[in-house]
């Protein structure tokens, strides 16, 4: 497989995997520069292309998900809100998905590694992530992680997410979207990584297609203007424009209503499909999107899991 495309002009790739205060800057910018990284994938080297589910036993959780960074950016001081324009995402060719014990939304269904790489098409034209031999999935990347150091004396595992962003996962942090920020420190230090060819909301299984990447953000200050927590403006490609088949989780626990939403996807993917169901959860976390659909009539609250309509196309059998 061929290797990333060259970055254009100046671009960064030290990577680290806490949030840290204390951090040296990779860089200093000013307001309203663009700036060029080089992402690792989220094994940070650990898996390559031929591994096998062997070697999901000796990845560390805490040498998972490396970030680039940090960056400085001149003028930014708490209180202030760092504004970050996602401009382009370009993937490499291959790109792994796991379900690595004790990690994941079903992590007691799925107590044993599983893992998947992937070729990863994303010439003009191309086919997108071949995930198994009859599904072929297209490609959205996105950035996963993407945050500012906490004020707080660090280190700070870089997996949770904060106010202060980081690990959020969320899909619609693509090329085209903003992400606005508080800025907790001077400079605000900024770090990235986590990119993902393709990811559902909720990434149930804990990964999505990890991939490596080049990114580029521009950095802008918005003197007191931080929010409370990010806030994501995304461009029209925010909804899935595709018909499904959503799967309910009904009760009085939001996080069993996600997990009884995605057995319930799982068990028709098999069905209808024929996949294991290691294989079928791996499709969900890439294809399927979680929501929570009711949360007004106490004491049960709705969670929907929205599976593309083309994964199950002959259900139901009337």
């Amino acid at each position: 497989m061929s290797p990333l495309p060259v970055p254009r002009g100046p671009h960064h790739r030290s990577s680290h995997t806490v949030w840290d205060a204390s951090l040296e800057p990779l860089a200093v910018v000013a307001s309203g520069d663009e700036v060029e990284v080089v992402t690792q994938e989220a094994s940070g080297g650990g898996l390559r292309p031929d591994s096998t589910a062997a070697d999901l036993a000796s990845l560390r959780m805490d040498a998972l998900n490396p970030v680039v960074g940090p960056f400085a950016v001149e003028g930014a001081r708490p209180g202030d809100a760092l504004v970050v324009d996602v401009l382009s995402i370009s993937l490499d060719t291959w790109g792994w998905t796991a379900l690595i014990p004790g990690f994941g939304l079903l992590a007691d269904d799925f107590p044993d590694p599983y893992l998947r790489t992937s070729a990863v098409d994303s010439t003009p034209g191309g086919g997108g992530v071949q995930l198994l031999p009859d599904v072929v999935l297209p490609l959205s990347p996105m950035v996963g992680t993407l945050g500012v150091a906490p004020p707080e004396p660090g280190p700070h595992s870089v997996l949770p997410p904060s106010r202060w962003g980081g690990n959020m996962d969320i899909r619609d942090v693509g090329a085209g979207s903003r992400v606005v920020l508080p800025v907790g420190v001077e400079g605000a230090l900024l770090s990235l990584g986590d990119v993902h060819a393709v990811m559902g909301d909720g990434e149930v299984c804990g990964t999505g297609v990890e991939t490596s990447a080049v990114v580029r953000v521009r950095l802008t200050v918005a003197p007191g203007r931080a929010p409370r927590s990010p806030v994501l403006i995304t461009d029209q490609r925010s909804l899935r424009l595709e018909t499904s088949v959503a799967t309910t989780g009904i009760g009085p626990d939001l996080l069993e209503g996600a997990r009884d939403a995605v057995r319930q996807a799982i068990d028709l993917l098999v069905e209808e499909r024929g996949t294991s169901r290691e294989d079928a959860y791996l499709l969900l976390s890439l294809a399927a999107d979680l929501r929570v659909s009711e949360v007004v009539d106490a004491p049960n609250w709705v969670v929907t899991c929205h599976v593309p309509r083309r994964l199950l196309a002959g259900w139901p059998h009337v």
